[in-house]
């Protein structure tokens, strides 16, 4: 039987790290930034981890 195709959508977005974790950027920083403060603007664009419920989902895809 053939391999799985990774899916492109998740390559993108996601990365693993050392450790197996799965890294995830923040919504909502693309546009509109005048109205956010700059305290939520620079939580928004650090990255953060992949919740432990949605990695194995993530983690087919990849």
């Amino acid at each position: 039987m053939p391999k799985m195709k990774t899916k492109s959508a998740a390559k993108k977005r996601f990365s693993i790290t050392g450790s197996g974790r799965i890294k995830r950027k923040h919504a909502f920083h693309s546009h509109i930034l005048t109205k956010k403060s700059t305290k939520r603007k620079r939580i928004l664009a650090s990255s953060a981890l992949l919740s432990k419920a949605d990695e194995k989902i993530v983690k087919e895809m990849i």
